[in-house]
């Protein structure tokens, strides 16, 4: 690898075009539409759209001093680096192994619903019987192929499948649309009455959880062409897309039912909901082909929380919190190759675990193994808000602004008011009995207490190491600061 270190990631193979690829394909656009926002229509009623706009508007306000910080943290760590930067190396060690946990499981879990849509697929339209624990383990070693490759390979591949993804919604979109929808085209759904009814603290859960990831165009620091321009940019475009395109597509499907008609549609057939209306309207091929691109949409968000994970992984090796092994990068590919052998060993034997325990691939290993790491994304989002604050207010008041200290403020206020949303409305998001909900919850602030400990350990018997937390490896140094971490 010209131009880079032994253990150096590739440099400059990542533009703002590829890294929204990578931000926007881990939300999985067409999974949480087809799968997810049925749901939230079918609780939240017609006002469904402005959840999806209220959560990235708050998400927007978050971004504007998250990414004013981005130029100032030198390592490639994402959530942690900033937590321990703003809020001291204690909380950034906690948070470091709170994102391991969250990320981990959102892409572990993921594969229960990979599994469970390829399943119902090869059957439907191939008569193909295939039991899923294959079905899942092969898409593990798929995952594995595209990131040992390199991160230019995977990002053309998220940027093929997100195309075709998001191809598919709008297209069922300009159908309905250009039929004039089921009783005409109204704008019911951005009225107060629909905006403001019972249900939509459910439908802000589910909208919160449509753009896990977006935060994580800072992993790949260390990988993008003038980071300092085009993580800010990525970030605002992938929220902004995510934000806009989820309520126009929502808004679209209501239309196809009709606004009086739609939540009675949404819940006798929650799962065929975008199906039935993208074959009535385009055509019974458009519907076969959104099947298949289901299953591409879901392999997508896999590929891009295991990049994800492994940047996470390969970030803390280089600041000596895991073992320096891991940090290793593969000597013709630049990818993290030994952090993505130990995340699909990992997924593997959870899989397996599942499978031989009989648990079914949706409700069990989906719902339930992806509850907390959704919880613990929310979570670091609020703590990294805070850290913002204390950034620019304690540590480095030189590089704040006033709308940056602002922006800092509301975030962490209305993140935490999103996270007690989410943790209020977890039965949605489970399906599941209250004694389990608690578990799953609880893993959360486990993992937080954990983190506790870890730090105060690590701070009493590994001084050095523990200063090092959030640094960064020495490939890119931070701005100077006026108070030391």
């Amino acid at each position: 690898m010209a131009g880079s270190a032994p253990d150096s990631l590739r440099r400059g193979v990542l533009g703002t075009g590829s890294l929204v690829f990578m931000v926007v394909a881990a939300a999985a656009p067409l999974t949480v539409m087809a799968g997810v926002a049925p749901l939230a229509i079918m609780i939240g009623g017609i006002g469904a759209p402005a959840g999806y706009l209220a959560a990235g508007l708050v998400l927007t306000v978050f971004a504007v001093a998250f990414t004013r910080m981005t130029r100032h943290v030198g390592s490639a760590g994402a959530f942690y680096a900033y937590i321990a930067r703003g809020l001291g190396k204690a909380w950034g060690i906690t948070a470091a192994l709170l994102a391991l946990m969250s990320y981990n499981t959102l892409q572990i879990g993921v594969y229960g619903l990979f599994a469970a849509q390829a399943k119902a697929t090869l059957a439907d339209v191939f008569g193909l019987d295939v039991p899923w624990p294959v079905i899942a383990l092969a898409a593990v070693a798929l995952v594995l192929l595209v990131a040992w490759l390199g991160i230019d390979v995977g990002a053309k591949v998220l940027g093929v499948l997100l195309v075709l993804e998001s191809g598919i919604l709008l297209l069922m979109a300009i159908g309905v649309l250009a039929h004039g929808g089921a009783a005409g085209i109204d704008a019911k759904s951005f009225t107060p009455g629909a905006v403001f009814g019972p249900g939509m603290g459910g439908v802000l859960a589910f909208s919160f959880a449509a753009f896990m990831g977006f935060e994580s165009t800072v992993l790949y620091r260390r990988e993008a062409r003038n980071p300092e321009r085009t993580i800010p940019r990525a970030t605002y475009v992938a929220v902004g897309f995510m934000a806009i395109f989820y309520s126009f597509v929502v808004w679209a499907v209501i239309q196809a039912f009709g606004s009086g008609q739609v939540t009675g549609a949404a819940a006798a057939d929650i799962g065929g909901l975008f199906f039935t209306a993208i074959g009535t309207y385009v055509g019974s091929w458009a519907a076969t082909v959104m099947h298949l691109l289901v299953i591409s949409s879901v392999y997508a968000a896999q590929l891009a929380f295991h990049n994800a994970i492994t940047r996470y992984t390969h970030a803390l090796a280089q600041d000596g919190f895991l073992p320096a092994w891991l940090g290793k990068v593969h000597p013709r590919f630049g990818s993290p190759y030994r952090a993505s052998i130990v995340q699909t060993g990992l997924a593997a034997v959870v899989i397996t675990v599942f499978a031989v325990t009989g648990a079914d691939p949706y409700t069990k290993l989906l719902l339930w193994v992806n509850t907390p790491g959704v919880v613990g994304i929310l979570v670091l989002q609020t703590l990294t808000a805070i850290a913002t604050v204390g950034y620019f207010l304690r540590r480095n008041r030189a590089a704040s602004t006033p709308v940056a200290v602002a922006a800092g403020i509301v975030s962490s206020v209305l993140l935490a008011v999103a996270t007690y949303v989410l943790v209020d409305s977890v039965g949605l998001l489970t399906a599941a009995s209250a004694t389990v909900n608690v578990v799953l919850v609880s893993i959360v602030p486990a993992t937080l207490v954990a983190g506790g400990a870890v730090a105060v350990r690590l701070r009493r018997r590994r001084p050095a190491i523990y200063a090092r937390i959030g640094e960064g490896d020495g490939e890119t140094q931070p701005a100077p600061e006026g108070i030391p971490a």
